[in-house]
C-alpha cells in the first residue's frame, strides 16, 4: 500500500538510494528476456532471466543473497507489502533452478507468474 507517500527513492542500503525507475527500468529488460526464453522452452535460462528480473540492483552494491534478502525485508517494511518477501523468495528457487534444472517447466512458468506480480506490485507503489 502506498498510503499517499511517494517512494522516489526507498531502500537506503550501504548509505545509497537506489532509484525506484532505474531498478524498474532493469527489471523490464529482464522480464523481455526471460519471456522470450519461455517462448522458446530453455526455461533454465528463463529461469536465471526472471531471478535477475527480481534481484537486479542498479546504484547499490549487495554483495551476498544475504544483503539481497535484506533489501527485500526492508521494501517490504517501506512498502509496507508483506506479499514481496513471499514473491521475492519464489524467484530465488528460480536462481537455484538455473544451475540444478530440477524445476518442472510448468512449476517454471507459474515462479515467473511470481516475479511479474513481484515487479508490478514495485511499479504499483514506485509508479
Amino acid at each position: 500500500m502506498n498510503n499517499g507517500t511517494s517512494y522516489t527513492n526507498f531502500a537506503h542500503i550501504n548509505g545509497k538510494m537506489e532509484k525506484a525507475q532505474d531498478y524498474l527500468k532493469l527489471n523490464n529488460k529482464y522480464l523481455k528476456e526471460a519471456e522470450a526464453l519461455i517462448s522458446k522452452g530453455d526455461y533454465v535460462q528463463a529461469s536465471e532471466k526472471f531471478w535477475g528480473a527480481a534481484a537486479a540492483r542498479k546504484s547499490i552494491e549487495l554483495k551476498s543473497h544475504g544483503e539481497l534478502y535484506g533489501f527485500v525485508s526492508k521494501l517490504k517494511d517501506e512498502l509496507h507489502e508483506s506479499e514481496l518477501a513471499r514473491l521475492f523468495s519464489l524467484a530465488s528457487t528460480l536462481h537455484q533452478n538455473f544451475y540444478e534444472n530440477w524445476l518442472p517447466a510448468e512449476t517454471v512458468k507459474d515462479h515467473a507468474e511470481a516475479v511479474r506480480k513481484f515487479v508490478e506490485r514495485l511499479k504499483k507503489e514506485t509508479g
